[in-house]
């Protein structure tokens, strides 16, 4: 039973476990927009929790853009959910505005104490970029200002709090070398410190980041299409260029990072599934992401889960493949 909507899409989700069972949240917009392609800028949050990551009950949306104007009043795209020390749940969250025509991207913040009823911690904006690093405005070779994606937990080092994001760096050349994942730190989750990205290169963007430690390994999964393969990966990859979900990996969350040798983890041409998820279970690791383009239109709802192993070498692979 795939988790679906029979009057929305749904496609980008992540997940928590609050210590009985597993809370999905995820991009939904109504199917009556007749235009998929429309959903990215009608955008809600939706919840749903099973016990298996199989059978859903719905709960209905969870959060929204905000009234405007605000710097979140267009969308409120993907994200992360995590819990504190206290027991207090924390979204991190994608926001951008309609004065800027949904084009910069910004980091919000919110709390619950139900995973469900959230409430914006001030205005809700917690991080934005600046330096000569990143890419802070729109550039002409590329579609937006990019800082998305939020994946937040726990500095595994000592105290303090880690986030990941998708981003691309400042600079000329190749545009598909300049995707990058952002990087930020925090000591209490509310005030944000942004560095440098750890890492940089291999595609024009790695969306949806999510950071774990699997086996004796760090892995950082992120998801790209086709169109967005530098040169450089082209070359190096023993296959055509694919749409879906691939891995960084590293002896430590603050890198070095590379890309995970062989083949691309979770991909294909049309695109079946996109912005994967691992999530931990009793049974191992299981990969849930969206239904894309399977048979060439989208369609729009969670896939059920598929193990992942750890193979010998420390690599990723789906199925048993």
């Amino acid at each position: 039973m795939v988790l679906a909507l029979p009057d929305k899409w749904i496609w980008d989700g992540w997940y928590a476990h609050d210590g009985e069972r597993y809370h999905a949240f995820f991009l939904q917009a109504p199917k009556s927009l007749g235009d998929p392609e429309l959903r990215h800028w009608n955008v809600s949050y939706g919840h749903a929790i099973s016990d298996d990551l199989t059978h859903w009950t719905h709960l209905g949306t969870c959060f929204a853009p905000a009234e405007g104007p605000a710097w979140d009043d267009y969308t409120t795209w993907t994200g992360s959910v995590l819990r504190d020390g206290a027991g207090l749940w924390h979204l991190f969250y994608t926001g951008t505005s309609q004065a800027e025509n949904g084009l910069i991207q910004r980091i919000g913040h919110a709390t619950s104490m139900d995973l469900h009823n959230w409430q914006r911690v001030g205005d809700g904006q917690c991080l934005d970029l600046s330096g000569d690093i990143y890419e802070l405005e729109t550039p002409a070779d590329w579609h937006d200002r990019a800082m998305r994606d939020p994946w937040v937990m726990r500095d595994p080092s000592g105290e303090g709090w880690l986030m990941y994001f998708t981003a691309r760096v400042a600079g000329t050349g190749e545009t598909n070398a300049r995707g990058a994942i952002g990087f930020a730190t925090s000591a209490d989750l509310d005030t944000w410190t942004l560095q440098a990205p750890v890492f940089v290169g291999g595609f024009g963007q790695l969306e949806v980041p999510q950071v774990l430690k699997a086996g004796d390994r760090w892995i950082c999964l992120f998801c790209t299409a086709d169109a967005h393969w530098s040169q450089a990966c082209k070359a190096a990859a023993a296959m055509p260029p694919v749409t879906g979900t691939h891995y960084l990996i590293a002896d430590d969350p603050r890198g070095p990072w590379s890309i995970a040798p062989g083949p691309f983890l979770d991909g294909s041409q049309p695109c079946k599934r996109y912005a994967a998820r691992l999530v931990e279970t009793p049974e191992g690791l299981k990969l849930l992401g969206f239904a894309d383009r399977p048979t060439g239109g989208f369609a729009g709802h969670i896939t059920d889960p598929d193990p992942v192993d750890i193979g010998p070498d420390g690599l990723l692979h789906v199925g048993g493949s």
